[in-house]
C-alpha cells in the first residue's frame, strides 16, 4: 500500500478505447519512487480519497497525558476518568446512532473493544422501541484541531487547580509540530 497527498486536478475521456481517466497532481515529489514502484504492473487497485488532514504531533499526545497524570495526582480523580470526561468535553468526536432497544447494548459493548476512549452513553429516543447512542471516538483517531481541543481543555483543568503548565506559545510550538516534519518531508 502507498499513501501520498495529492490534489484532484480532473478527469478526462481517453479517446482511444472511451477510458475516463483520472489526473491527481502528487504534492510529495519524494514519494514517486516509491509510487511507481508498488503500484506498476499490479492491474486493478483499490482506490481511496479523502480530504487531507495533517496528523497531529506524538509530542503533543504524550504532553496530554503527562497533564492528565498530573491533574489525577492533584485531584485524587482516575486518570482513565478523567481522560473520558475530556472527550466528551470536546465537539466532533461522536455520531448519533439510532438502533432498536436490543441492539443498544450490544454495540456499546463492541464499540468499548476500541479502547479506553471509545465510549457511548444510550439516550432515549422519540421512535417506540429504539435507543440513541452516542459514539464517541478516542483519541487516537484525532485529528491536529481535535487534538488541540482536547489539550487546551486539560491545560484549562490543570489550571484551574494550580497545575503549572506550559506557556501558550509553549503550547502552540507542540501543537505546530506536525507543521514542521510536514515541511521537511
Amino acid at each position: 500500500m502507498v499513501e501520498f497527498k495529492g490534489r484532484y486536478v480532473g478527469i478526462a475521456k481517453n479517446l482511444t478505447d472511451n477510458k475516463i481517466v483520472l489526473h491527481m497532481e502528487i504534492l510529495e515529489p519524494h514519494k514517486v519512487q516509491q509510487i511507481d514502484s508498488e503500484l506498476t504492473g499490479k492491474g486493478e487497485l483499490t482506490v481511496t480519497a479523502k480530504k487531507y488532514r495533517k496528523k497531529r504531533s506524538l509530542d503533543a499526545n504524550a504532553y496530554f497525558w503527562v497533564l492528565v497524570d498530573r491533574l489525577a495526582e492533584r485531584t485524587g480523580n482516575d486518570r482513565i476518568e478523567i481522560y473520558r470526561n475530556a472527550i466528551k468535553d470536546i465537539g466532533g468526536v461522536s455520531e448519533t446512532v439510532c438502533l432498536k432497544e436490543d441492539a443498544a447494548n450490544k454495540l456499546c459493548e463492541i464499540w468499548g473493544r476500541n479502547g479506553i476512549g471509545w465510549q457511548t452513553d444510550i439516550i432515549p429516543s422519540k421512535l417506540k422501541g429504539c435507543k440513541n447512542v452516542i459514539l464517541y471516538y478516542g483519541s487516537s483517531t484525532y485529528n491536529t484541531k481535535q487534538m488541540s481541543s482536547l489539550i487546551d481543555n486539560i491545560v484549562q483543568d490543570c489550571r484551574a487547580v494550580g497545575i503549572e503548565t506550559m506557556t501558550p506559545a509553549e503550547l502552540q510550538v507542540i501543537k505546530d509540530a506536525w507543521s514542521r516534519k510536514e515541511m521537511k518531508k
